[in-house]
């Protein structure tokens, strides 16, 4: 039985592992991710207080053009089906819409179409896994992580952020040639924050919309009612408010405190919704690989050997890698 390794528990992890195990049932498949939960830049995080709180901190909702709803027909018809995706009906204002564009959001929240992909793929998934080595030993990969003992696959598939990549050690970093290094290198990522504001059940956030882009601020560029957004108002569940900063802020504060950013966002969001209610919880989210719309990710994958680097991107990349992979699976 072949063994591969997924580093990376996102969008392109996921579905990768979706997709290989509908090309091979025997296949066994581990995902591993650094983080305390899947998601990766789909991540929905939840109250201490209510887990049925929750609220987007990395995307927002899925865009879907016309080119792309024709091209994977077959992924949006099975999220809508499964109800993992709902048709965007609340008002955002200050969005960008072009001629024959759909946007749908995940009423259980963004993180549940990676999970609806990890759970379709029957992988082993492993949290707080984070990869820091890997050698060629008799032919196969022998991946080491922070804690704990290295293990050996066959394949390994690679689809966390570049910078991660390029800082992985072992006889990897020496099989990379100078043509995919500069490759890699050439890809550019933006950093921002979110934060998260969990509210007690009965709150009231009056406004008249579930999402608004600024763009008189030099810090805070999105806010959302995220429950609001995603059509979930219950007398039992307080409301959740999103706030996603500006490029250049993030930039300016990628390496200060999180309890300073946290601070200063929080001074911001006064200005722009004065007198809001106290939370009773928030979670401040550091993308330090964030992207920004059409990123430079795109058309970066490589092989070196049985590793497939795959940085990151989307529908098109897993579907070309589950297809080249299933070569060396079957």
């Amino acid at each position: 039985m072949k063994r591969v390794l997924i580093v990376g528990a996102g969008m392109t992890g996921s579905l990768c592992a979706a997709l290989l195990r509908k090309v091979s049932g025997t296949l066994y498949l581990a995902v591993w991710d650094k983080a305390g939960d899947s998601g990766g830049r789909m991540t929905t995080a939840s109250s201490p207080h209510n887990p049925l709180c929750t609220a987007d901190l990395g995307a927002q909702y899925v865009t879907c053009t016309p080119h792309y709803a024709k091209k994977h027909q077959i992924f949006y018809d099975e999220l809508l089906a499964h109800g993992i995706l709902k048709p965007l009906t609340s008002p955002i204002e200050g969005m960008m819409m072009k001629e024959g564009d759909c946007n749908f959001v995940a009423p259980q929240g963004i993180s549940s179409v990676v999970k609806h992909y990890l759970k379709q793929s029957g992988a082993e998934v492993y949290l707080r896994h984070c990869v820091t080595q890997i050698n060629l030993r008799n032919g196969k990969w022998e991946v080491f992580k922070e804690t704990g003992s290295p293990e050996q696959f066959d394949l390994v598939v690679l689809t966390i952020p570049v910078p991660q990549i390029l800082q992985l050690q072992g006889d990897f970093a020496n099989l990379i040639s100078e043509c995919q290094r500069q490759q890699l290198e050439s890809v550019s990522y933006s950093s921002r924050y979110a934060l998260g504001l969990f509210y007690e059940a009965g709150t009231k956030i009056d406004v008249p919309w579930a999402g608004q882009y600024i763009t008189s601020n030099p810090c805070i560029r999105f806010v959302s009612i995220d429950n609001k957004k995603r059509n979930i108002e219950s007398s039992e569940i307080g409301p959740s408010l999103v706030i996603h900063t500006t490029v250049p802020f993030g930039v300016t504060h990628l390496e200060h405190s999180i309890k300073d950013v946290q601070e200063l966002i929080l001074q911001q969001l006064e200005n722009i919704l004065p007198g809001l209610p106290q939370p009773v919880a928030i979670k401040c989210q550091k993308w330090r690989h964030s992207q920004d719309g059409e990123k430079e990710e795109k058309g970066r994958a490589t092989t070196v050997m049985g590793i497939y680097i795959v940085p990151g991107l989307g529908l098109d990349e897993s579907k070309i890698l589950s297809h080249l992979l299933s070569k060396e699976v079957l």
